[in-house]
């Protein structure tokens, strides 16, 4: 097309694209287009300054391996990731939230009442709770996926002196849904800032802190997998999460335990769990399948 301006770009390009063999395809590259020149227009954006964006863009490929992306790292900072949750979450249940970049397939089984904290550094901590469908049925055959970071604040990805599934681990229900273990009181840390996405908070002032959380993926028979985190409520980086992963529903207390018979039964016979103990519920309500 001849004689473009400023205005009429943007429906060159769409007029380019007329052809495109898949409509959503169309639909999405076409909006992003749009919003990207809206963009441009209205804050006059400096070559210099579009420059620097595709610098970072271009720096951020140095950061990316199998153990971190800094694509992905940017699109959690910039709230994308978690926007993408929540538009496509569902109506009830519990709440899901971002899966978060240190997931692994694979990770070993866990039995129900078995422990990962393994006398770790940091505070032990005991999770239990129940998995029901909407109906408030017991999820038979569910198998939650479980990860953490360790007391020292690193994943298992970030720290070499554990083995890489450390705090990973598959937990099926008992048939009545129920599941508990325990593991260690997980602590807020900081996402990596070393890269691009490290210099886009520093520019916007803000800081790099996740509060603490429990991992989850509850994969149950008929229904989707439901992708979330748990919070505890005393957290301080709680209403200024860097990748804005909270949810309300997510957010429980985590209380002292100091009486061992108040465990549940498969925790409470471990004499090696040291008391008092901290301890969470979990009740988990799979959304609609």
């Amino acid at each position: 097309m001849r004689n473009l301006t400023p205005t009429s770009i943007t429906q060159a390009f769409a007029d380019y694209a007329r052809d495109a063999p898949s409509e959503r395809t169309r639909t999405l590259l076409v909006g992003l287009a749009g919003h990207l020149h809206s963009f441009v227009r209205e804050n006059k954006v400096t070559q210099a300054e579009w420059d620097a964006a595709i610098g970072a863009l271009t720096r951020a490929t140095e950061f990316t391996d199998d153990k971190r992306n800094e694509y992905i790292l940017f699109s959690d900072l910039l709230g994308v990731s978690s926007l993408v949750d929540m538009i496509n979450t569902a109506g009830s249940g519990t709440p899901s939230s971002v899966l978060g970049p240190f997931h692994i397939e694979g990770a070993p089984e866990l039995p129900n009442g078995g422990d990962l904290w393994k006398g770790q550094v940091g505070e032990p901590l005991v999770v239990s709770g129940r998995v029901t469908d909407g109906k408030g049925a017991p999820a038979a055959g569910t198998v939650l996926a479980l990860w953490q970071n360790g007391g020292n604040g690193l994943y298992a990805q970030q720290d070499p002196a554990h083995s890489p599934t450390n705090y990973h681990a598959r937990l099926t229900v008992a048939d009545d849904g129920s599941f508990a273990f325990s593991t260690v009181r997980p602590v807020s840390y900081t996402v990596p800032d070393d890269g691009p996405a490290g210099d886009m908070l520093r520019a916007l002032g803000r800081h790099a802190w996740r509060p603490a959380h429990l991992h989850m993926i509850v994969h149950a028979p008929g229904h989707r997998p439901l992708i979330t985190e748990f919070f505890p409520e005393d957290d301080k980086y709680l209403d200024a999460d860097a990748v804005f992963g909270v949810r309300a529903g997510l957010v429980l207390p985590f209380r002292k335990v100091t009486d061992r018979g108040a465990l549940p039964a498969a925790l409470a016979a471990r004499d090696s769990l040291p008391m008092p103990v901290w301890a969470a519920t979990i009740d988990l309500t799979l959304p609609p399948a």
